[in-house]
C-alpha cells in the first residue's frame, strides 16, 4: 500500500528524480534564480529547504550530509558562505515561486524558483502616498497647502 506516500514522482525512477533534484538545487545556489515547470519548481523547494535550513549551522557534520546530496563543492561553499549569512534571521521559507505562463510546446506551466533574500526588486519598500479622507468622499492631499497668490501690482490710472 502507499499510504502517506504522497509527492510528485515526476515521471521518473527515484534514482533519476534525486539527480535532477540535486543539479536543480546546485543551480539555484549559484544563480540565485532557476527558469522550470511548475511541478518541478514544487518538488524543488521540497527538497532544497531543508538543505538551505541546515547551512544556518556551520558544522562539519552538517557540510557533509548537505554534500551528500548535492555532489558539489562549490556550491557548499557557497550555501554555508554567503547564502547563511543572509537568511540567518528568516525562520523558514527561503525560495519563492513565481508563474510565468504556459510554454509554447507543450503548454506546461512554467515558473522561476528564486531565493527571497537575493531579489533586490522585491525587497525596496513600496512608498505610498499619505492621504487624508474627507467625509464627502474625496481625497484630499496631506501635503498639499493652499498656495496664496503674489498680489498683483497696479498700473498706474492714465488721466
Amino acid at each position: 500500500m502507499r499510504h502517506n506516500k504522497k509527492f510528485n514522482h515526476l515521471g521518473r525512477k527515484k534514482a533519476h528524480r534525486d539527480a535532477l533534484l540535486a543539479n536543480m538545487t546546485v543551480s539555484l545556489i549559484k544563480h540565485k534564480r532557476i527558469f522550470t515547470t511548475l511541478a518541478k519548481a514544487k518538488a524543488l523547494r521540497v527538497y532544497a529547504e531543508p538543505l538551505i535550513n541546515r547551512s544556518k549551522e556551520d558544522t562539519m557534520a552538517n557540510r557533509r550530509l548537505v554534500f551528500s546530496y548535492l555532489q558539489n563543492k562549490e556550491a557548499v561553499t557557497e550555501l554555508f558562505r554567503e547564502i547563511s549569512q543572509k537568511i540567518a534571521e528568516r525562520p523558514g521559507g527561503y525560495t519563492r515561486i513565481l508563474k510565468t505562463g504556459n510554454r509554447l510546446g507543450d503548454n506546461a506551466k512554467t515558473c522561476f524558483i528564486e531565493l527571497v533574500d537575493y531579489n533586490e526588486n522585491m525587497l525596496k519598500e513600496k512608498k505610498v502616498a499619505k492621504t487624508r479622507r474627507t467625509r464627502r468622499g474625496g481625497a484630499k492631499k496631506a501635503t498639499e497647502a493652499p498656495v496664496a497668490e503674489a498680489p498683483a501690482t497696479e498700473a498706474p490710472a492714465a488721466e
